[in-house]
């Protein structure tokens, strides 16, 4: 791997993780049940080969029309059952989107969750009041039929009719929606950005990666990254970039330690993220306190940007996990979805330009479906792994976003 060596611990491990699966399947059966149950989630895994972790866990996620055509019948199976069990009596799904109106993915993505929502006989409709304006929206597949959506004193209408379940597909970056009523919402409110904080799930999932390594006999450390937050505009204050710098000075420390301790050699990198952010908006990659000191008042900018315009003033500084999975000449990052707190489809991400510690998350990529790779003996080590190492660290991240949710929505 570019710049990095070290021991197959993941490998190595494997015959572990196999002995454990019995008290794992306890251990996640005893936590779903004490915690609400998700309706969906979609997360960014890394594999360096001695480590594997959650970097990124998305509470509205986008990127359904990326899953393969046996991914999106299990994932389907996954959501109807979610609504058959938590909302029996919905009849009529209503889907509040984002307002890319400019972004045929996106409208992609919508068409395909609907597709997967509209089973047993339920309908489901797309539309909001920013996106009044438009009856329909351009996707790959053609135009995507919208419904004309107000709030009302009486709540939400739907072509003059009232949905039965909201299902967010809107990260609320710009703050909870109102004028609801009574109408049942999911996933709750206060997960969206305008409240919920990367630091809270990483806090959150922290005590699960420590109880899953527990049950298995690794050092928690291979099932996760380490982190500091940065709060209150600090990086616009010369003194408390100092004190930053140093306490990273202090993250990279432990994380060389972490190194010397397991036989990898490279020199590891942090990312400084918008806490707040999503899209990969305001990433940047550094190497040392002393860089964090360096930063250009341009790239400070580039890092305080967010979605929508919205000021960054925290920031997740993360421990960059470099990715040791590689098909056809490009670096691969898998992208777990899950229902009812289980991973029920995935697909890759690959990229032939980016190196393996890069950010994934760019216009430049490229999605797989796993049947894509199957056949291919280059590709026989990134399947296995999807229901095993993949498939647990997603899942100790649903943990962690269902702890989140009890924990934003009191």
């Amino acid at each position: 791997m570019e710049g990095f060596s070290g021991p197959e611990l993941l490998e190595q491990f494997q015959p572990r993780l196999e002995a454990a699966h019995p008290a794992l399947i306890d251990f996640f059966a005893v936590q779903r049940a004490a915690l609400p149950d998700l309706i969906y989630g979609s997360i960014d895994v890394r594999d360096a080969g001695w480590k594997v972790a959650a970097v990124d866990a998305n509470a509205f996620p986008a990127g359904f029309n990326n899953i393969g055509s046996r991914g999106r019948r299990d994932l389907s199976q996954c959501l109807v059952a979610w609504v058959d069990r938590e909302h029996p009596e919905a009849e009529h799904i209503h889907i509040w989107p984002e307002s890319h109106t400019r972004n045929p993915g996106y409208v992609e993505n919508l068409r395909v969750l609907s597709r997967m929502l509209s089973q047993k006989g339920r309908s489901v409709t797309i539309g909001s009041p920013e996106l009044a304006g438009h009856a329909a929206l351009e996707g790959h597949e053609g135009e995507l039929v919208l419904s004309a959506v107000s709030l009302t004193a009486g709540g939400i209408s739907v072509e003059s009719a009232t949905p039965d379940l909201l299902l967010l597909n809107n990260d609320l970056t710009s703050g909870p929606l109102t004028g609801l009523g009574d109408l049942p919402v999911t996933p709750p409110q206060g997960m969206g950005w305008h409240r919920r904080r990367k630091s809270t799930h990483f806090r959150a999932a922290q005590p699960f990666i420590d109880e899953a390594a527990e049950i298995i006999g690794i050092d928690p450390w291979l099932l996760g990254t380490h982190w500091i937050v940065s709060e209150d505009k600090c990086l616009e204050r010369e003194t408390c970039l100092i004190e930053l710098a140093a306490e990273v000075d202090e993250c990279f420390g432990h994380i060389r330690g972490k190194y010397a301790e397991h036989g990898i050699t490279g020199e590891p990198v942090m990312f400084v993220k918008n806490d707040s952010g999503t899209y990969g908006l305001g990433i940047i990659e550094i190497g040392s306190g002393e860089e964090l000191l360096e930063l250009s008042n341009r790239r400070l900018n580039r890092l305080t940007y967010g979605k929508g315009g919205q000021d960054a003033e925290d920031f997740l500084l993360q421990e960059g996990v470099p990715t040791a999975l590689r098909w056809a000449d490009s670096v691969v990052e898998p992208c777990m979805y899950g229902a009812g707190g289980r991973v029920c489809a995935w697909f890759y991400r690959t990229n032939d330009r980016k190196g393996v510690m890069a950010n994934l998350n760019s216009p430049s990529s490229r999605f797989h479906a796993p049947e894509d790779l199957e056949g291919d003996a280059d590709a026989a080590t990134i399947l296995a792994r999807a229901d095993g190492w993949h498939g647990l660290v997603a899942e100790l991240a649903l943990l962690g976003m269902a702890a989140e949710m009890v924990e934003l929505s009191e």
